[in-house]
């Protein structure tokens, strides 16, 4: 039972000016938000150099801005994983191929193959755990786990407010996947197999700390 000292305590004050105070911190977040794609995008001349080849996944509006600002003053190649079966790395290849950098597209079971030539993974994230883990974009662990192996850097770009206090256990990794219809996958096999089949489609996925190599 939750015993509350009402009387050292402000439950039932009456804060006349909580509708600003509320207005006042939504508005902080959203100016972060605005910003922290460019603050992060700063430093991407210290961690892209010349002629390197970098490799991410998906499309992530983070990774475009920090790709773009390096490629004013670098010249590099992008290999970006076309993250099936939402295709969303083809929209990020065709932002940065409007830009003049040198882009190609993989199938996500090229990722380890084309590990070996690779410098460096940049990726985003939905969100970072407590203990440095994250919860990105599906795909991501098998770009992190081809990295680990041929020793190529894992950078994670994420702002501030991405952090939470969180962990996330092995046993319960499903859990903090956000679950997309498994239609575009199954297409019509579920019916002609009358529901024998069974598809699990997520769009987050876990990535253990000990993959990732900066924030």
């Amino acid at each position: 039972k939750l015993l509350i000292n009402r009387e050292n305590s402000d439950y039932g004050k009456d804060v006349s000016d909580l509708k600003e105070r509320v207005f006042e911190i939504i508005e902080e977040l959203l100016m972060e938000y605005e910003i922290a794609c460019e603050e992060i995008s700063k430093q991407a001349i210290e961690h892209i150099h010349a002629n390197e080849i970098i490799m991410t996944i998906g499309h992530s509006r983070t990774v475009e801005k920090f790709l773009k600002y390096a490629a004013k003053n670098r010249k590099f190649q992008v290999i970006v994983a076309e993250n099936a079966p939402s295709y969303s790395g083809h929209k990020l290849a065709t932002s940065l191929a409007s830009s003049k950098i040198t882009t190609t597209v993989i199938t996500d079971s090229a990722i380890f193959a084309m590990m070996a030539r690779v410098n460096k993974v940049i990726i985003g994230t939905s969100s970072i755990m407590a203990d440095g883990g994250l919860n990105a974009i599906s795909g991501s662990h098998s770009v992190a786990l081809a990295a680990k192996h041929y020793s190529v850097p894992l950078i994670v770009l994420g702002a501030v407010y991405k952090l939470t206090p969180t962990f996330i256990s092995a046993n319960n990794q499903l859990a903090s996947s956000l679950l997309s219809s498994p239609a575009p996958i199954l297409q019509d096999l579920e019916g002609r197999t009358k529901g024998k089949v069974g598809c699990v489609n997520p769009l987050l996925e876990l990535v253990p700390p000990h993959l990732v190599t900066l924030f």
